[in-house]
């Protein structure tokens, strides 16, 4: 899948030692590495769509085809496949996964927080909390962060999912939405920025999914252990693009929005609302803590029944190597010091 036309000599690369990787000098243009990489057409996967309108990407030597998921479930099952080099899917789906046995990595992060619970307005009054979804139907979409972070909700407050209500998995978050504008559920767990469009069409969004697991991750950057161990170098740069279209999606919101706006087809302003309103976290980093916190979740609640240690699964090298090549390049810019400290606080493990 992935086609290397550079003599770099990868294999080479140790696969745990990526901290003194040196920035590349710039690519001619057919020496481009192609990477196929799948993600979902929504705000919080903006950087990839940044990285390749504004040519991060091709900066870094890549030419990256996107490829469109409706959900994790098919994506994961995709990089598994080997029909992707890399993935950005929702936290559960990698984790699920591995917890039946899948060769995967975790080696960043695309996007944090953002699910919500949605209802009708009659019902809105009555749903405040978790506890209010004892013996009603709930939509979820299958392996969505949301999803699992709700169950681990539940579990904390003591209500069963597989026996306190029904929990009904769905293809997609608009098949969420008719689902609770129908009545058929009582409930839904969709994400931005549909529930900017929920509510548009008369729902209410009654849980966040930062109130109830502060900090969770969602979409995880995901590739096999074997893409890990050949190609460092080149995963390497591709980060590189994804820390530079985050930092550009700080200063440049107008063309964020256009930029995402070719990938996700409603309005500007409803992309704008869901991508700059503060339910979302931007950072592209692994994220260790959190991530062994949300498989410790899904233990605990049942939603995955291995015991194994997550932690040998989450490879932080080489985000690492990309965030330190570029503070070292630019050693007076304060947004890749302020990533180094974030990136010392949540892999800390």
């Amino acid at each position: 899948m992935l086609v290397s036309c550079r003599k770099i000599g990868a294999a080479a690369l140790a696969f745990f030692s990526l901290a003194g990787l040196i920035a590349l000098s710039p690519p001619s243009a057919e020496a481009l590495d192609r990477l196929k990489v799948g993600y979902l057409p929504v705000t919080g996967h903006a950087k990839f769509f940044v990285a390749k309108e504004q040519g991060f990407f091709a900066k870094e030597g890549l030419d990256v085809e996107l490829v469109e998921f409706i959900n994790s479930a098919d994506g994961i099952n995709a990089v598994r496949a080997g029909k992707l080099d890399i993935g950005a899917f929702g936290t559960t789906a990698p984790l699920v996964h591995i917890s039946q046995g899948a060769d995967l990595r975790i080696i960043g992060g695309i996007m944090g927080e953002d699910a919500g619970v949605i209802t009708t307005a009659a019902n809105a009054a009555s749903l405040k909390s978790v506890n209010d979804l004892k013996g009603k139907k709930v939509a979820t979409v299958r392996l969505a962060s949301g999803d699992a972070v709700l169950r681990g909700a539940l579990y904390k407050a003591g209500i069963s999912w597989k026996s306190d209500l029904q929990i009904f998995e769905l293809k997609n978050p608009p098949a969420v939405i008719e689902a609770v504008k129908t009545g058929q559920v009582d409930a839904g767990v969709i994400w931005g920025p549909f529930d900017i469009t929920a509510e548009k069409e008369g729902l209410k969004v009654v849980l966040r999914s930062h109130d109830l697991s502060p900090g969770h991750p969602c979409c995880r950057i995901v590739a096999t252990t074997d893409t890990v161990k050949r190609s460092p170098e080149v995963l390497t740069r591709f980060l590189r693009a994804i820390l530079q279209a985050e930092k550009f999606t700080g200063q440049n919101k107008e063309a964020t929005v256009a930029a995402i706006a070719k990938y996700v087809k409603i309005d500007r302003a409803v992309i704008e609302k869901a991508f700059y309103h503060g339910h979302l976290d931007q950072s592209s980093d692994p994220n260790v803590d959190e991530v062994k916190k949300f498989w410790v979740t899904m233990q605990k609640s049942e939603f995955i029944t291995s015991q194994q240690d997550i932690v040998p699964y989450i490879h932080t090298g080489i985000y690492k190597a990309a965030l330190d090549g570029l503070a070292k390049e630019s050693p007076k810019e304060t947004f890749w010091k302020d990533r180094q400290k974030v990136f010392a606080k949540r892999n800390a493990s």
